[in-house]
């Protein structure tokens, strides 16, 4: 450690979460994931280097952290202690720039990488002890995620300026979902915690108005649980079926039917699950309020899927960086 490091620990204080990542974390361990990001990984031709991988993912999940506009991260990499230490970047170091921050993070999520690199992280928790690796159970829900584009089919003028052609919006898979009273353009995201500590083990994306009930299969893959808890709107008779075929027992919410209402058992056993829901919503509260996941910052399914991914690792380390005390 320099001088300028020893002193930027001291300003920064030990409980500093960043601090505490980067020792809870051996993120030189996430190296292997990065192979063949670059192509001059393949194929050395010469020429400059790229960025450290690690450096780069580093900084992006602290984009995601604080909610940064790529100009924001690149001007908090500049001036701020506690990023500089997270990332490693030095002072006097040439610094990405925001182009660059942009194309790694959508280099990164184009070539699927931000779900193995979630994965290896949460292996990681677990070996420390602060994520059970097999609790007995997990909780599967959804939440709306707003797209970052207008929904507004809109007419503009055309090239020759006589005529008036009809525009989309610029998120092609951004799909409306009446909710309520209330309707939303966007996307559902859908993750599944464990039911013990709350952190989160998977994530997928779909266009808001795709069924909930097609997408509790997906949200169970490589679940080490003995029980899966969902609400009502994963009810049906398909996914108890699934369930049950998968080995889990079926915590699933009863849903009334027309002309039937719920029985007392039914009644009891929703109440019972509701309880066991809460940790998954609780999740969901923090991503949107302290991360700011109710709004998408990107266009299409698949930049906000890798977003959502992204914030949901950022929910684990703040989770696991409160757990703990470094002397």
């Amino acid at each position: 450690m320099n001088f300028f490091e020893f002193g930027a620990v001291e300003r920064l204080g030990k409980e500093n979460k960043l601090l505490k990542l980067n020792q809870l974390i051996d993120w030189k361990r996430l190296d292997k994931h990065f192979k063949g990001l670059y192509k001059k990984d393949i194929e050395d031709k010469g020429g400059q280097r790229p960025y450290d991988p690690i450096k780069m993912f580093k900084a992006i999940l602290l984009g995601q952290w604080h909610s940064l506009s790529d100009p924001e991260l690149e001007e908090s990499l500049r001036v701020r202690l506690d990023f500089m230490l997270f990332t490693g970047f030095e002072l006097g170091e040439d610094l990405p720039d925001e182009t660059t921050l942009c194309r790694f993070r959508n280099r990164l999520i184009a070539k699927g990488l931000d779900k193995p690199l979630f994965e290896a992280i949460n292996r990681q928790l677990e070996k420390l002890g602060l994520k059970v690796k097999a609790c007995d159970g997990a909780v599967v829900d959804a939440t709306i995620v707003e797209s970052a584009s207008r929904p507004n089919r809109v007419l503009e003028p055309s090239a020759d300026g006589q005529t008036y052609e009809l525009k989309e919006s610029a998120d092609p898979d951004a799909r409306w979902l009446k909710k309520g009273k209330h309707a939303y353009f966007g996307y559902r995201g859908y993750a599944r915690t464990d039911s013990d500590q709350g952190y989160i083990e998977s994530t997928h994306v779909k266009p808001a108005n795709e069924a909930e009930t097609k997408e509790l299969a997906k949200a169970v893959e490589g679940s080490h649980a003995k029980r899966i808890y969902a609400d009502k709107g994963f009810a049906s008779k398909a996914n108890r079926e699934m369930l049950k075929n998968k080995g889990f027992a079926d915590g699933i919410m009863e849903k009334a039917v027309r002309g039937r209402k719920l029985s007392l058992w039914q009644k009891l056993k929703n109440k019972l699950i509701s309880k066991k829901r809460f940790i998954v919503e609780r999740a969901f509260g923090t991503l949107k309020r302290q991360l700011k996941m109710f709004r998408a910052s990107y266009r299409t399914r698949e930049k906000v899927e890798g977003q959502f991914r992204l914030k949901a690792l950022c929910y684990n380390l703040l989770k696991a960086a409160n757990a703990v005390q470094i002397g």
